[in-house]
């Protein structure tokens, strides 16, 4: 089941329409139907905003699998641990998010920053 599928499924079981999230979260009703035609993804804030709204978890709305006792599945153990120690620390979390629509080179010079940042603390 896809993201927006599982949308349209909550929907209808709260018998609400996307007009409805829209007003309530404040997303133009446009981001709904560009994602229902596959020409758009809702980015994660978004996907938050919406997921909140209509009282969901948010992983089925990205199209992750779902169940009560393992709530995201990953290809590896490196993989859960680097989404875990996201998911937990604020900061990470908005430097990740932050990163999403930064080009390679842009990213680069922020790795490069960090690096200095850290020899120079580390020099002290």
């Amino acid at each position: 089941m896809t993201g927006y599928e599982y949308f349209e499924k909550v929907l209808k079981n709260k018998n609400l329409k996307a007009f409805d999230v829209s007003k309530g979260t404040g997303i133009r009703s446009g981001v709904f139907s560009d994602w229902k035609h596959g020409r758009y993804v809702p980015k994660a804030d978004k996907m938050q905003a919406i997921a909140d709204y209509l009282g969901v978890p948010v992983e089925p709305l990205l199209g992750s699998e779902f169940t009560e006792e393992k709530q995201i599945h990953y290809v590896d153990e490196e993989s859960a641990r680097i989404a875990q120690r996201i998911f937990e620390n604020r900061a990470l979390k908005t430097l990740f998010d932050a990163t999403e629509d930064v080009s390679p080179e842009d990213l680069q010079l922020v790795i490069d920053m960090i690096s200095r940042f850290k020899r120079t603390n580390s020099e002290e």
